[in-house]
């Protein structure tokens, strides 16, 4: 290890690389030597989905030189697989740290490539970059990001010419071809300029045209126009659009959080700027109560994630969860279809395997095929490639707060989500009802499901091999019993196979491979882990469930399924 990242060091003092940067190397071989080798360990791992890290100088972080020879692969790919000349990508960006400099350097790489470049004139959501692609008829695009993560990172996702993120076979393909630039003088830096052209305001019109398109009920929400709606950007891109496509719905009274309406990559009012997480919502949520608002919405920086706040059956403000939010998302698109009577006999909607089975029992009940895909929209988007000849796609989520709806787009989006769950909203008051009502119905009708999810964090040099390890001890050695319940399954998708730990007999499991096992309890709970593709992170999944006879009983019933959930959580010992 040491012999790498002190030939990694050498390099850069010896190569082609600005002398600030080598100023700051010595600088920190003398005062900060463990954060150098961190820094020079290993080379920052183009994975299935781009880069992402932390910003700064080395091999192992985002800066201009990983991003431009991660560009020139991915460029030379491109030109391999539809021929030089032949080629037009999107590039865009969202609000964080050097996320304008990192979209600049790939369009520069791409246009010296002999690559048209179509760049956004500043910061846009990443789902416009996925309808411009598509709407355009681009081979390929790139949007710097790096989602919800913290503000030290930054990141890089690559994107085929369907607007999805890179599956088999390119996935792998453009990875080989990356990790053949062996050098920051193999980038064709500068030369292109001319072939580098600005996306603005007609491509926002576009892309807020087709989401006006999914609304169902558009009549219910000029009837409910006054719906108060208070919505925050947390200082990301959806403050760009966002408003907008909430006026073109005709929601007349929306109410933006001032203090996060500014983009900003250091993020000044959260830690995690994730509407998964209660404090990055805080200051939204408390607006909304001073308000007496009817609904709370925010969106991460690059807007793909949605979180939103409701007032529950006492009429105190709580923050839903993203299978509490798919749940009513994909209930409200199945039913309003077929009330409308534009329900057709090959609809179809789409989750992943660690969100909520609610959804395949709504689905199930309307007749609705719900087809299970791998963590991660590149794989909704694969499947929809693959039906969309027999099969009429309507929605697709996941449990981390991210929402596909209609064909028009290939990756998560948290701008026509905001539209849908502000429509949603409109048309249960037009009924007399506030959305956890709804859901309170839901689970009447189909089963009380409580989810919950443990991430557990490993930093470092040593983070990767401590999670490898937690995997292959929970591969190796199963538990027989969790909470003194049975476990009866085993589904290891790494080995693409299913145990019935009762008979003995195995399955196959008909989907690509990846490091995820999920345990199935007698009583129907079920515990998944994977590592994250994006973090050093290991997750967690906890889904159990129970009959909900009565709206009087929900607090009781929730109170036992999360100590349900705590007592898995400490048998396993994950805290």
């Amino acid at each position: 290890m040491e012999q790498i990242i002190e030939s990694n060091i050498r390099q850069w003092l010896e190569g082609n690389f600005d002398e600030s940067v080598k100023t700051e190397i010595r600088r920190m071989q003398h005062e900060q030597p463990q954060e150098l080798a961190d820094a020079f360990y290993r080379n920052l791992e183009f994975g299935t989905g781009g880069l992402r890290g932390i910003m700064g100088i080395g091999t192992n972080r985002m800066n201009k030189y990983t991003v431009g020879m991660a560009t020139q692969g991915f460029a030379n790919y491109l030109n391999q697989s539809f021929g030089k000349g032949n080629v037009t990508v999107v590039v865009g960006h969202d609000s964080r740290n050097n996320s304008r400099t990192f979209a600049e350097i790939v369009a520069n790489v791409m246009a010296a490539n002999d690559i048209k470049v179509l760049l956004f004139e500043a910061l846009r959501p990443t789902p416009e970059l996925s309808f411009a692609i598509r709407h355009l008829g681009c081979q390929g695009g790139v949007v710097c990001t790096a989602s919800h993560n913290p503000k030290e990172y930054n990141g890089y996702k690559a994107y085929w010419n369907d607007g999805a993120q890179l599956v088999p076979p390119h996935d792998k393909n453009v990875i080989a071809e990356v990790e053949k630039i062996q050098g920051v003088e193999a980038v064709k830096w500068s030369g292109g300029e001319q072939n580098i052209t600005l996306l603005g305001e007609a491509m926002d019109q576009a892309y807020m045209d087709m989401v006006q398109r999914l609304s169902v009920y558009p009549d219910v929400c000029k009837q409910q126009h006054d719906l108060k709606i208070v919505y925050t950007s947390i200082h990301g891109t959806g403050i760009t659009i966002v408003p907008k496509v909430l006026h073109k719905f005709g929601f007349t009274n929306v109410h933006i959080v001032e203090e996060q309406q500014e983009p900003n990559g250091n993020f000044p009012t959260v830690v995690y700027p994730n509407p998964e997480e209660a404090e990055a919502m805080s200051i939204g949520l408390k607006k909304a109560q001073e308000l007496n608002a009817d609904i709370l919405l925010g969106t991460d920086p690059d807007s793909d994630r949605v979180g939103i706040g409701v007032k529950n059956h006492r009429g105190e403000w709580v923050l839903l969860n993203g299978n509490q939010t798919a749940v009513l998302a994909f209930n409200y698109l199945i039913e309003a279809r077929k009330t409308k009577g534009i329900q057709q006999p090959n609809d179809m909607v789409v989750k992943t395997i660690v969100t909520t089975e609610m959804i395949d029992r709504i689905a199930e009940s309307a007749g609705v095929k719900c087809y299970n895909v791998l963590t991660g929209f590149k794989w909704i988007a694969e499947l929809i490639k693959a039906k969309e000849q027999n099969e009429h796609y309507v929605i697709g989520g996941e449990e981390s707060y991210g929402l596909m709806i209609g064909n028009e787009i290939r990756d998560k989006d948290a701008v026509s989500a905001v539209a849908l769950i502000c429509e949603m909203a409109a048309y249960e008051k037009n009924q007399g009802r506030s959305l956890f009502d709804k859901l309170l119905m839901l689970y009447l009708q189909h089963g009380f499901y409580l989810e919950d999810l443990l991430s557990i964090t490993k930093k470092g040099m040593n983070g990767q091999a401590e999670i490898a390890a937690m995997m292959e001890g929970f591969r190796t050695q199963p538990p027989s019993t969790i909470d003194g319940i049975a476990v009866v399954q085993l589904l290891d998708y790494q080995l693409k196979q299913g145990r019935d730990l009762v008979s003995g007999n195995d399955w196959p499991i008909d989907l690509p491979k990846s490091n995820v096992l999920q345990f199935v309890l007698a009583d129907g709970s079920k515990i998944s882990a994977r590592p994250s593709g994006t973090e050093p992170k290991i997750k967690f999944y906890f889904s159990v469930k129970e009959s909900l006879s009565a709206p009087a009983d929900y607090d009781k019933m929730y109170t036992m399924l999360k100590g349900k959930i705590e007592a898995i959580i400490q048998e396993l010992k994950l805290k």
